[in-house]
């Protein structure tokens, strides 16, 4: 054998042992992500949800005129579902 030919077989066991590199990594990362996912949907939404979009602290149930909103202790914003919104306008 050349050479030549020896470095064509080199070449190509190269490109294979990268290929196998890259399977293993992106379905190493597909796993990863689908724990995530997992992890992610397990988690109270009530805790994610029931925070200040302004500065992030943990909302409080006040009530308001017989009405329970969400507010934050911190900056004072008050967050109304629509309902609530109607219960107040009506008073």
């Amino acid at each position: 054998m050349s050479d030549d030919q020896k470095d064509r077989y080199g070449d190509k066991l190269r490109d294979a042992e990268r290929g196998r590199e890259e399977d293993y990594f992106a379905k190493r990362d597909r796993e990863l992500l689908e724990k995530l996912r997992r992890e992610a949907a397990g988690k109270d939404d009530a805790a994610v949800h029931m925070r200040c979009p302004k500065d992030g602290e943990r909302l409080v149930s006040r009530s308001h005129l017989g009405v329970v909103l969400d507010e934050c202790p911190k900056c004072g914003g008050m967050w109304i579902e629509k309902t609530q919104l109607e219960q107040l306008a009506r008073r």
